[in-house]
C-alpha cells in the first residue's frame, strides 16, 4: 500500500451546455406534461360541452313534442266543446288528460266566435293577474292572429302572482271552412319547467327562462351554477324574445387524473431538486478533488523539497512509502524498497542487532519520543548516523495502520559537535592555563617558600656535621621538617597539575564538596595575598553526582577568581567569599557570595556572552565556558544580587539517582 499515490489527471472541465441538458430535459419534460393536462382539459371541456349541446338538443325535442301533443289534443276537443252545449263524461275525461300535470298546462278555455270566453276548465277570475296583464286575460291579439292563421298561436309571457310567468296558446276549431272559435291552453313556465325536465337534466344543469329584456323570468332551480359553460337557445314556440339558458354545474373532480398529474408534477419538482443538488454535489466534489490535488501537489513539493527522510510502514513492519530524501539518503529506489520486510538492505551488519532491537521497539509503540540515534549503512557501503523520530500513522477511520518514520543524517553534525566539543575543551584547558598564569607570580611566591626552608635546613646540617655538633635525634627532627617542607612544594605542584592537564572528558560519580576544597587550596595562596578570606559552609553530607571533576574545579576556580576581583576595590576588612552546598529539588547548588559592588543591568544582559570581559586583561570567556560546563552537565548557572552587597552566583547540577 502506497500512502501518497500520483493524484489522477485533472480532467477537463464540462462544456457549458453539460449542465444545462438536464434541466432542458426536465422543462421539457414539464412542459409536455402541461401541454397534456391542457389538452385533456381541453378535451374534457369539449366533452362537457358537445354533452351539454346533444342534452339541450334532446329537451328542446321533448318540448317541440310536448307542445305538438298538447295542440293536438286541444284541436281534438274542440269540435266537443262547441257542439254540445254543455261536456259530456268523454269530453272531461280528455280535458283532464289535457291538463295533466306533466303537460305544462294549468287551465282550458274555449272562446266563441266572437272572442267571448264560453267555458274554462278548472273555472277562472282574474284575480291571478297582476301588473300590466290585468285585463288581458285571454289575450285579445293572439286570439285573432290564430283566427286568421288558422293555425295555434302563442301570446306573450306575462306574470301572475306568486312570482309565476304564464302564456297562452290560442288553436283556432272550424267545421267545415266555418270558424267555430278557439280552445286556449294556458302554460305555466315554472310548472313546465318543473315537470317537463327530468330529474338527471337537472342533477347536470340549470335550466332558465328569460323575456326578451334578459330578465329571469322561471327557473328549474335556485342554486346558481359554479361552471361557465353555458348554452342558450330561443324558446320556440312561444318565443316572443324568450330564451331557454342551460348553464352546466360543476362537473365532478376527475381525481385520478389529477392525482397522475399531480403526482408527475412532484416528481418532476423532485427530479429538478435532485438535479440541482446533484449540480452542487458535484460542484463541491470537483472543488474537493482540486483543493485535494492542489494539496497533494503542495505537500509532495514540500516532502520533495525536504532534507529529512520520510518512511512509512504497516503494523508488521513492511515498507509502504518513502520520500525522496530518504531515497538519496540510503541510494535504493522507492521502487526497491517498498514492500521489503525487514531486515532492511540498508542495515549496517556490524550493528544489525540493535537496529532490529530498535525496530522491535517501534513496532511494540515504545520509540521515544525525543528520536533515537542508529548507524545505517548507504548502498555504495558508507556508513552514516541517523536520528529516527517515530509517530503512530493513523488513517480517516481513526484507526492505527502503522508507523511513520522521519530521519535525518546527523553525521555531519556529529562531526561538527565532536569538533566543537575538542574545541571547546582546548578552549577550557587554555583557560586553565590563563589562569594559572595570572597566578604564576603567587604560586611561585607558594613554591620558594618550601624550597627556601628546605635549602636552610639543608645548610644547617651539613654545617653542624662538619663541625660534629649534631647528633642522629637531632638530624632525624630536621629531616623530618625536610620532608614536609617538599610534600607542601609537591602538592602544590599537583594541584596545579591537576587543574592545567588536558585530559578527555569522563562523567564519573564526584564529591561536589572535596572538589570545592581542592579548588579552594588551588585559589589560597592568591586569596591570602590579595588579603581576601574564604568562609566555607558546605551541606554535609551531600550525594554523589555525575560529572568531570576537573571541569567542576574549573567553575568553582573561576567563580572564586571572579569574586576576588569584584572586591579587588573593596576595603581589605569586607574582602569575605562565602561558599556554600545545600540539595534543592533534586538539584545540588553551588553557591559563590562576594562582597563586591555588583553587576550593573547594562552588564547583566551580555554577561555569559563570548569575549565579553570587564577586565582590562581578560579573555571574556570564563563566564561562558563556565554555563557551557553547567549546561553540558544538564545544570544551570545563574546569579544574583547579594542582599548584603556584591553578587551571588549558583551552579546547579542534578543530583545521580
Amino acid at each position: 500500500m502506497i500512502l501518497n499515490p500520483l493524484p489522477p489527471p485533472t480532467p477537463s472541465p464540462p462544456p457549458g451546455w453539460y449542465w444545462s441538458l438536464p434541466y432542458a430535459a426536465v422543462a421539457l419534460f414539464i412542459a409536455t406534461m402541461a401541454a397534456l393536462l391542457w389538452l385533456t382539459h381541453r378535451q374534457d371541456a369539449e366533452e362537457q360541452r358537445m354533452t351539454l349541446i346533444n342534452d339541450v338538443l334532446w329537451m328542446e325535442q321533448n318540448l317541440s313534442f310536448q307542445f305538438e301533443r298538447n295542440n293536438a289534443q286541444l284541436t281534438q276537443l274542440g269540435p266537443e266543446l262547441f257542439t254540445r252545449k254543455h261536456p259530456d263524461a268523454t269530453t272531461e275525461a280528455r280535458l283532464k288528460r289535457a291538463l295533466d300535470p306533466e303537460s305544462g298546462m294549468i287551465r282550458i278555455l274555449w272562446l266563441d266566435e266572437s272572442g267571448a270566453v264560453r267555458g274554462a276548465e278548472p273555472p277562472y277570475t282574474e284575480n291571478h293577474l297582476v301588473g300590466e296583464s290585468s285585463g288581458t286575460f285571454p289575450s285579445t291579439a293572439t286570439y285573432r292572429l290564430a283566427r286568421s292563421l288558422g293555425r295555434p298561436a302563442y301570446s306573450d309571457a306575462y306574470a301572475v302572482i306568486e312570482n309565476q310567468t304564464q302564456f297562452e296558446v290560442h288553436t283556432p276549431v272550424f267545421d267545415s271552412g266555418r270558424y267555430l272559435g278557439s280552445v286556449v291552453g294556458v302554460y305555466s313556465v315554472n310548472e313546465m319547467l318543473s315537470r317537463q325536465i327530468p330529474w338527471w337534466f337537472s342533477e347536470r344543469y340549470r335550466v332558465s327562462v328569460t323575456n326578451n329584456l334578459g330578465l329571469e323570468i322561471a327557473a328549474k332551480s335556485k342554486v346558481s351554477p359554479l361552471s361557465s359553460l353555458a348554452y342558450e337557445i330561443p324558446f320556440e314556440p312561444p318565443g316572443h324574445g324568450l330564451n331557454l339558458n342551460i348553464t352546466a354545474y360543476k362537473s365532478e373532480v376527475r381525481w385520478i387524473p389529477l392525482l397522475l398529474m399531480g403526482s408527475l408534477g412532484i416528481l418532476a419538482t423532485a427530479i429538478v431538486w435532485s438535479l440541482w443538488q446533484l449540480r452542487r454535489h458535484m460542484q463541491r466534489r470537483q472543488a474537493a478533488e482540486q483543493a485535494l490535488r492542489s494539496e497533494h501537489a503542495f505537500r509532495k513539493a514540500m516532502e520533495d523539497s525536504l532534507n529529512s527522510g520520510m518512511r512509512a510502514r504497516d503494523l508488521n513492519g513492511k515498507i509502504t512509502y518513502v520520500n525522496p530524501a530518504f531515497c538519496r539518503m540510503v541510494g535504493w529506489s522507492a521502487d526497491e524498497l517498498i514492500g521489503l520486510m525487514p531486515p532492511m538492505p540498508y542495515w549496517a551488519p556490524e550493528t544489525l542487532e540493535r537496529t532490529l532491537a530498535v525496530h522491535q521497539m517501534v513496532l511494540g509503540g515504545n520509540a521515544p519520543p525525543q528520536g533515537m540515534e542508529i548507524r545505517l549503512m548507504r548502498r555504495n557501503g558508507e556508513r552514516f548516523d541517523a536520528l529516527l523520530i517515530e509517530a503512530p500513522l493513523i488513517d480517516s477511520d481513526g484507526r492505527h495502520i502503522g508507523w511513520m518514520g522521519s530521519m535525518v543524517d546527523v553525521t555531519e553534525q556529529k562531526r561538527a559537535q565532536d569538533l566543537a566539543r575538542q574545541q571547546q575543551e582546548r578552549l577550557q584547558a587554555t583557560a586553565r592555563l590563563v589562569t594559572m598564569g595570572e597566578m604564576a607570580s603567587t604560586l611561585a611566591h607558594e613554591l620558594n617558600q618550601p624550597l627556601a626552608a628546605i635549602s636552610s635546613y639543608n645548610t644547617g646540617c651539613l654545617n653542624m656535621i662538619g663541625r660534629g655538633e649534631i647528633s642522629p635525634t637531632e638530624l632525624t627532627g630536621v629531616l623530618e621538617k625536610v620532608g614536609k617542607q617538599a610534600q607542601r612544594a609537591a602538592q602544590i605542584i599537583r594541584r596545579v597539575h591537576a587543574f592545567v592537564r588536558r585530559s578527555e572528558p569522563k562523567c564519573e560519580p564526584v564529591d561536589v564538596n572535596a572538589i570545592i576544597r581542592e579548588a579552594v587550596g588551588l585559589v589560597e595562596p592568591d586569596a591570602q595575598r590579595r588579603g581576601v578570606s574564604i568562609k566555607l559552609d558546605l551541606a554535609e553530607p551531600v550525594p554523589a553526582v555525575a560529572a568531570d571533576p576537573v571541569m567542576i574545579e574549573q567553575v568553582a576556580v573561576n567563580l572564586i577568581r571572579n569574586g576576588m576581583d569584584a572586591m579587588a576595590d573593596a576595603p581589605r576588612a569586607e574582602r569575605r567569599i562565602s561558599l556554600n552546598t545545600r540539595l534543592q529539588e533534586g538539584m545540588l547548588i553551588f553557591s559563590v557570595a562576594d562582597r563586591g559592588k555588583g553587576i550593573p543591568p547594562e552588564v547583566a544582559e551580555k554577561l555569559f556572552a563570548p569575549f565579553f570581559t570587564t577586565k582590562e586583561e581578560g579573555m571574556g570567556m570564563g563566564l561562558n565556558i563556565c554555563r557551557s560546563i553547567a549546561e553540558l552537565h544538564r545544570g544551570r548557572l545563574t546569579f544574583e544580587a547579594n542582599p548584603g552587597g556584591g553578587t551571588i552566583f549558583h551552579f546547579s547540577l542534578p543530583v545521580q539517582s
